[in-house]
């Protein structure tokens, strides 16, 4: 088995015998929704809610090896979670509390692969809200093979309505008409 994808398959077992909350994202479901490419770790929101945080933490620390000297200090300050599996692949935790994440998650579903794995993934309206939110050049042509790849079975409405108040947030309101333009380009009319 690719090593990620045992990666990943080993700490959503973790996960689900926690009865915890999760989705993965990142390029893990790039390969479902977009033009598949090669990724170096598996990212993964985790609903902790605020406040809760250091349970989730703590729990995955007794499971995995910190990635920093720091690990749980900087989770806790920066709501991401530093790990590295026992193969070497790193895990990125995210520590999720916003509707968004809470959304997100509740709207994902598992990805069957074919060597018997399922992973659960986010759908891929979230998949592009997450990316056009990071906006680094990779997310940018991430979300260009997801346009072209799911067509007109993206639901564009949905993606601006999660995405509009998470870049006022931000102040980052361009990065709508960079979605725009990339729907345009892609044959696909974004929601005025």
């Amino acid at each position: 088995m690719n090593p990620i994808l045992e990666a990943a398959a080993d700490l959503q077992k973790f996960c689900e015998a926690e009865g915890w909350q999760f989705c993965f994202i990142g390029g893990l479901a790039v390969q479902r929704w977009g033009e598949p490419r090669h990724t170096q770790d598996a990212d993964l929101t985790l609903i902790t809610e605020f406040g809760n945080e250091e349970v989730y933490v703590d729990a995955l620390l007794s499971q995995y090896e910190g990635r920093r000297e720091d690990t749980k200090a900087f989770a806790l300050q920066f709501r991401v979670l530093l790990l590295r599996a026992s193969n070497g692949v790193p895990l990125d935790i995210a520590l999720g509390a916003m509707p968004f994440e809470e959304s997100s998650v509740a709207r994902s579903s598992h990805w069957q692969l074919p060597d018997g794995v399922a992973l659960q993934t986010c759908c891929a309206e979230d998949l592009i809200v997450h990316k056009a939110f990071a906006g680094r050049d990779r997310d940018w042509l991430d979300i260009e093979g997801i346009l072209l790849t799911q067509q007109n079975r993206i639901d564009l409405p949905l993606v601006k309505s999660e995405l509009e108040p998470l870049l006022q947030l931000k102040e980052e309101l361009e990065s709508l008409d960079k979605l725009n333009m990339l729907c345009r380009k892609c044959g696909l009319v974004f929601p005025g």
